[in-house]
């Protein structure tokens, strides 16, 4: 896909999430798709990213409709219940891509089984007492792309499609159903809320996304689109298009937020205007303090502008000179030790000693002074006892079309509150315990609410490691979502 369409992430912790939609606030469990850690998930973890690189430069062709440390972050999904009655869908939660899709009923090489632990669910529009198709001529469909749908006849469906640079490729059309969550009613407490969303039901499915095993039930995206959930809830004037995500590092736990957040207070940078990704102007980086010696134009290199960042990618990627001057800065520290290969590609060394100890600290800088340390045991991994890898790649080694390009996954994003705010179109973090909790205020009300990362237990096959929580924050929102 491009970068707003995320393939399926090769990680290596399950995490347990819940999200909070304050409109009220309202709260859902989110997991993280992978547990283990360790070499043997090396190979699959790079053909991820490489698959994903190859979708995030790919053209997009929609006909109508929109579109995480290697071992803790990133590409993390939910338990939808949707419909009436309602069923649950384990979909995955994507800052990146645009619209919310599931599989449906007759769906023409959908997967039907999973190693995660999950039955999949197909969406059928008929068994749902509350579900409606959406026509292309109604305004959802319209405007998805801002123009008419040219060979729309009245009351056909409004059909989307999504081919992916790797091949794979997803098709369907919109429907509306509710969705149900569970509603943030004060600190810590929730009651039962519905809301009637646009999303996409898939029909038909290719390549990756019709036989991955670590298939879930669909998608569900908070891009910059009007297809895009956050889009879609903001469209009815009540909610600003702001969400933030704080994913813990080492234990599990963090929060993933829509709304203001009032403590702790972030710094921004401004997003790249018109692009379709979070992309951001790098002015520099530093090891420990001491500038690298590159020309800051690098990071424009390719047909994206800017850094990316995105919290679907695992490691982070580098433009050739970029990463042999890091690469090059790191050892210095250790010029006695000698790397070797792993799975062909990760470059990897036997150190016995505490790595924050034995290797710098990497700073990017950003413009409007906007700063981003990676420490050590963030770029660094363990594969087997006293054996490291380093998660910094090669960006000309990773797409289809040899392009290089600079973009910071979750290798770097982990134990950093993340902020985008599509309303001032910036981008912002900062270093935050992920496991303990935020302030966010209530735009009705103005009562500003404390919400807590949590360990519940889960209610599926997987384990339980993390909880999300999401908000939105007029009480007013679903109720509009109702009518």
């Amino acid at each position: 896909m491009d970068l707003r369409r995320k393939g399926y992430l090769i990680l290596l912790l399950i995490w347990v999430l819940a999200v909070a939609v304050k409109g009220e606030n309202v709260v859902f469990n989110v997991k993280h798709k992978y547990g283990g850690r360790g070499g043997s998930i090396l190979k699959e973890l790079k053909a991820h990213d490489s698959r994903r690189h190859g979708r995030m430069l790919a053209a997009v062709d929609f006909e109508l409709g929109g579109n995480g440390q290697p071992t803790d972050a990133a590409l993390y999904y939910t338990k939808l219940t949707i419909g009436t009655p309602s069923k649950d869908y384990h979909v995955q939660v994507d800052t990146g891509s645009d619209i919310l899709w599931v599989n449906c009923a007759g769906c023409m090489r959908c997967p039907s089984k999973s190693s995660l632990g999950i039955e999949l669910k197909l969406y059928d529009l008929k068994a749902s007492s509350t579900g409606k198709s959406v026509s292309c001529d109604q305004d959802f469909c319209t405007d998805m792309f801002n123009a008419p749908y040219s060979d729309c006849r009245v009351g056909s469906p409004c059909e989307y499609q999504v081919t992916y640079g790797d091949g794979s490729s997803t098709s369907g059309y919109f429907v509306k159903d509710f969705i149900h969550f569970d509603q943030v009613s004060g600190d810590l407490q929730t009651t039962s809320m519905n809301g009637s969303i646009a999303f996409g039901c898939s029909s038909r499915q290719s390549g990756e996304l019709g036989s991955s095993t670590q298939a879930v039930d669909g998608i569900i995206g908070f891009g910059q689109a009007n297809s895009s959930l956050i889009s879609q809830l903001a469209a009815s004037g009540k909610v600003n298009k702001v969400f933030s995500h704080c994913l813990e590092g080492s234990d599990g736990g963090g929060i993933f937020a829509i709304g203001q957040v009032v403590q702790p207070k972030v710094k921004s940078t401004p997003l790249v205007p018109n692009e379709p990704h979070y992309n951001v102007v790098m002015k520099g980086i530093e090891v420990n303090g001491e500038a690298l010696n590159i020309p800051t134009t690098i990071f424009d290199a390719g047909s994206n502008r800017g850094t990316i960042i995105d919290s679907g990618t695992t490691l982070a990627y580098l433009p050739n000179k970029v990463y042999d001057a890091l690469m090059s800065k790191l050892m210095a520290r250790q010029p006695d030790l000698t790397t070797h290969l792993v799975e062909g590609t990760f470059h990897c060394f036997y150190f016995s000693k505490k790595i924050d100890d034995g290797f710098p600290v990497v700073t990017f800088q950003f413009a409007n002074s906007l700063s981003l340390k990676v420490y050590p045991h963030d770029y660094l991994f363990s594969v087997n006892d006293n054996e490291w890898c380093i998660g910094w790649q090669d960006s000309g080694m990773q797409t289809k079309d040899g392009k290089e390009i600079t973009l910071l996954g979750d290798l770097v994003l982990s134990n950093k509150l993340v902020l985008y705010d599509l309303e001032n179109q910036s981008i912002g973090w900062t270093e935050y315990n992920c496991s303990s909790s935020i302030k966010v205020r209530d735009g009705t009300s103005g009562k500003v609410y404390t919400v807590g990362a949590h360990n519940i237990s889960s209610a599926s096959t997987l384990n339980s490691r993390m909880v999300f929580t999401f908000f939105i924050l007029v009480i007013s929102l679903l109720c509009n979502l109702l009518k």
